[in-house]
């Protein structure tokens, strides 16, 4: 055998090994893939939309009445049935992945290497559930002729696979013990309401996409508000997650949390600095398509961010010998 041959062999059977039994290392791998996947449709979802090619497949689950591939259709053209059925077919990587986290969850389980982590499988079982469910809810998109409404619990189910798959992530590299905070009480109350403000922000971020002008295809309807007043509000929202996020910082501060918490809400508050950057910029700019995927991009990452938060001010692993429960040693002022 020649050496190329003999990697190639020797890379087979180390990946069939490591999925087949999975470490707590090679499962959080498969998480963060899920992760990226997640986000990665979510995204070409977007791009489908601001190209305009949100019914350029015009049927579902067929792509055209009579073919479930592209084929000649008189009122749609080439480019916008390739745009719609290549974000299809990126469905099929999304639940490949989430059966591989699901496989390997439960074989890290069963083979001991995670004992009573049944957490585990069953954050790695709303992957596949929640791919099966957002394609059934695609259907409805097209069928509903790209709704503003079912168009945006598309999104906002896409967000919520997003939340599974990260906590999913997160909860692969940390103990079974019962969870122990790192942070004072009211701390941790802000960063829950930090993230439900994330959440707030995020629908009324679906809102003014569906007031816009990016509605997927000329025949889609609009929600009937006036465009300012919803980006208004949006703008308002963004302000009180920007306020409460630089509170949280200055409260892990002032009280000398733990450095991992504290790095998490600072990535948080640059990632949310951009997003505005790009919010604004592309308002005054008219909505341009290119800025509108950044924006999206932006969108999960600053979701993504606040997620890690809530999990950085707190730990599942055993406690150190010897120390003191915290709420004691950390008042507030």
């Amino acid at each position: 055998m020649t050496s190329l041959s003999i990697q190639i062999r020797d890379r087979v059977i180390g990946f069939h090994r490591s999925y087949w039994r999975p470490s707590t290392v090679t499962f959080r791998r498969w998480a963060l893939a899920s992760v990226v996947v997640n986000v990665g449709i979510t995204v070409t979802g977007a791009g489908v939309r601001v190209s305009k090619s949100g019914l350029g497949c015009p049927t579902w689950p067929k792509c055209t009445p009579d073919s479930y591939i592209p084929a000649q259709h008189d009122s749609h053209s080439p480019f916008n049935m390739a745009i719609e059925f290549g974000n299809r077919l990126i469905t099929f990587l999304v639940l490949a992945v989430g059966i591989a986290c699901l496989v390997a969850a439960t074989r890290l389980v069963r083979t001991g290497r995670a004992r009573g982590r049944r957490d585990l499988i069953l954050l790695a079982s709303l992957q596949p559930i929640g791919v099966l469910a957002q394609a059934l809810w695609g259907g409805l998109v097209v069928r509903t002729m790209l709704n503003p409404f079912t168009v945006s619990v598309h999104f906002l189910l896409s967000i919520a696979m997003i939340w599974a798959a990260y906590a999913m992530f997160a909860r692969a590299g940390e103990g079974h013990e019962p969870p122990r905070p790192l942070v004072h009480r009211h701390i941790r109350t802000l960063g829950s309401v930090l993230v439900a403000a994330v959440g707030a922000l995020l629908v009324a971020g679906v809102v003014v996409t569906g007031t816009g002008p990016h509605s997927g295809d000329a025949a889609a309807s609009r929600f009937d508000f006036d465009i300012r007043d919803v980006t208004q509000l949006h703008a308002d929202i963004v302000w009180i997650v920007v306020g409460l996020t630089f509170a949280l910082l200055f409260a892990l501060h002032l009280t000398d949390s733990p450095a991992r918490a504290r790095r998490a809400v600072l990535v948080l508050f640059a990632v949310e600095l951009a997003q505005g950057v790009i919010g604004y910029t592309q308002y005054f700019l008219a909505i341009p398509a290119g800025l509108v995927l950044l924006h999206v991009l932006g969108s999960t990452l600053v979701w993504i961010c606040a997620l890690r938060v809530v999990f950085a001010m707190r730990s599942r692993d055993p406690v150190p010998s010897g120390s003191e429960p915290l709420e004691p040693a950390t008042p507030l002022p």
